[in-house]
């Protein structure tokens, strides 16, 4: 279980039509991290989640339109930023991230030992949730790509759930990626000399819908961040020291 008395923890929650999926996730964070406040990002949702939030009395951030996943976690941290939180932890709506595994990801980053914790699926043993074999494969190439742009070695680098220092919180309240942004917010995270760590976690299903990402999204998805992190801007000079596993 989490207790953060002394640190400002602040669990941003972005999501778009989980009118359904919303009071488990909920329910599990503070089930598993009393101490953390929640935030939820109703991204132009069309169905009732906002009204759904509010009344499971967290706080409610409604934008009127759809912004996607990195607008919506860029307003969480622009949240977290101008209320003076220590540390925010990013977790899905749509029920997919365990939140039992809470307290590993954010252990790194309360200890000092890293300023973005990434967790990953694929370092977690038992039969989790692994996607489609088409997407297994583009997270590999992704895998490999950041490790030869930048020295990340992440073995999941499109996981949303990731918990963020103060230092990372700022730089991504002021910058963030918009389309499809784990991976590329990892690269710009790596380039600013930023410690990253990567430590497993529990998946699942979505718990209601599916997903928007079909086999010609997941193409572009390719394409588009394959580009972001070819052009990249170099800022690192020794990248296989910036990255590590918890």
């Amino acid at each position: 279980m989490v207790e953060c008395r002394a640190v400002r923890v602040l669990a941003v929650i972005p999501a778009y039509n989980e009118e359904r999926s919303l009071p488990s996730v909920v329910e599990g964070i503070r089930r598993h991290a009393p101490g953390v406040d929640v935030c939820v990002v109703d991204d132009g949702s069309t169905d009732a989640t906002a009204e759904v939030a509010r009344g499971l009395g967290v706080l409610v951030l409604s934008s009127p339109l759809n912004l996607g996943i990195g607008g919506a976690v860029q307003l969480g941290f622009l949240w977290a930023r101008d209320r003076g939180y220590d540390v925010a932890v990013q977790v899905d709506g749509d029920g997919q991230h365990d939140p039992a595994c809470l307290e590993t990801v954010l252990a790194p980053v309360l200890a000092g030992r890293a300023d973005l914790c990434v967790g990953s699926r694929f370092l977690a043993s038992g039969d989790g949730f692994r996607s489609t074999l088409v997407r297994r494969a583009g997270i590999r190439y992704l895998s490999a790509l950041l490790r030869l742009r930048c020295g990340a070695r992440v073995t999941d680098p499109t996981s949303g759930f990731r918990a963020a220092s103060r230092r990372v919180v700022e730089a991504f309240a002021a910058a963030y990626p918009s389309d499809y942004p784990e991976p590329e917010s990892i690269a710009v995270a790596a380039r600013r000399g930023l410690r990253v760590v990567e430590v497993p976690v529990r998946m699942s299903a979505r718990a209601h819908g599916r997903s928007s990402i079909t086999p010609l999204r997941t193409l572009y998805y390719l394409v588009k961040v394959s580009l972001s992190l070819v052009f990249l801007p170099s800022r690192d000079p020794h990248p296989d020291e910036l990255v590590s596993r918890a």
